[in-house]
């Protein structure tokens, strides 16, 4: 865990003294920002747009994204939230995949229809990217030390005794009490490392998009075989997060993420308006 990638301490600045720090969460959401805008500006270009569009797209994706997920983040821990406001709204994690995927489709929107684009044309091309920012984005969770897993004894388990929060029996007792910690002993736990998990995952979903982007046949169909991708991901890596489940074994994302497969399915099954494009080479 490496929250802090250089400290430079308490700094001067016009007479008031101001902590200056470079915190992995922003620097990994910063390399997130501009990977994904350096491909779509390639890809843009490759297709014939203007530069700017990428700039656009890529700014209001990451404000809505990172909007969306902080929101569903603080819904999804209320009772956190309640017990400490301040710290959660203004905590340095909360990069929560669903939250993350509505802010940001909502700023993309926004671009599109500014520029009287086809939503479904552009849904394809930042399907690959999507999937990237989160990848990298999840690095940033594991570097702080959040959005970890289930406590294990498996070998791969890892240990965050100073996460957010910490993986402690008494920390993961208090704030995730449907957590079954038999067999576990007191002190610092190790728990499944789902971030670097999803972020491997992440990588080759991205791997795989980036690599059908040039031969789409139908329009929309990249995105909706990411909205599967992404959903199947999500599904299963839930099953060892630390997330409630409110529906039967199943937690409010695993429900978000079986709509996400089930759209995605019944889109490519049935393309809207039949629109079809020419292969690309």
């Amino acid at each position: 865990m490496w929250p802090v990638i250089i400290d430079f301490g308490n700094v001067s600045i016009f007479g008031k003294d101001i902590h200056l720090a470079i915190y992995s969460y922003g620097f990994m959401l910063v390399v997130a920002f501009y990977s994904c805008y350096f491909l779509l500006s390639k890809d843009l270009k490759r297709l014939g747009y203007e530069n700017k569009l990428a700039s656009d797209i890529t700014f209001f994706a990451a404000i809505g994204g990172i909007v969306g997920s902080k929101i569903y983040y603080l819904l999804e821990n209320l009772a956190r939230v309640i017990e400490d406001p301040f710290g959660m709204i203004f905590s340095g994690s909360g990069l929560v995949f669903l939250g993350g995927l509505m802010g940001g489709t909502l700023g993309v929107t926004y671009v599109v229809r500014k520029n009287h684009l086809n939503w479904l044309t552009f849904s394809d091309i930042v399907a690959p990217l999507l999937i990237l920012g989160y990848a990298i984005g999840r690095l940033g969770c594991f570097l702080v030390g959040d959005d970890y897993g289930l406590p294990t004894n498996m070998p791969w388990g890892m240990s965050f005794e100073n996460g957010l929060p910490p993986t402690t029996y008494s920390v993961i007792e208090r704030l995730y009490p449907w957590v079954d910690l038999t067999g576990f002993s007191q002190g610092v736990l190790k728990v499944h490392p789902t971030q670097i998990m999803e972020t491997c995952i992440g990588f080759i979903i991205f791997l795989f998009l980036w690599k059908k982007r040039t031969s789409i046949s139908v329009v929309g169909s990249l995105f909706f075989t990411y909205l599967i991708l992404a959903g199947v991901e999500r599904f299963f890596i839930e099953f060892i997060r630390l997330n409630s489940k409110y529906i039967f074994i199943f937690s409010g994302a695993q429900v978000i993420s079986v709509l996400m497969i089930i759209i995605g399915t019944y889109f490519l099954m049935n393309p809207p308006n039949g629109n079809v494009q020419e292969t690309e080479s």
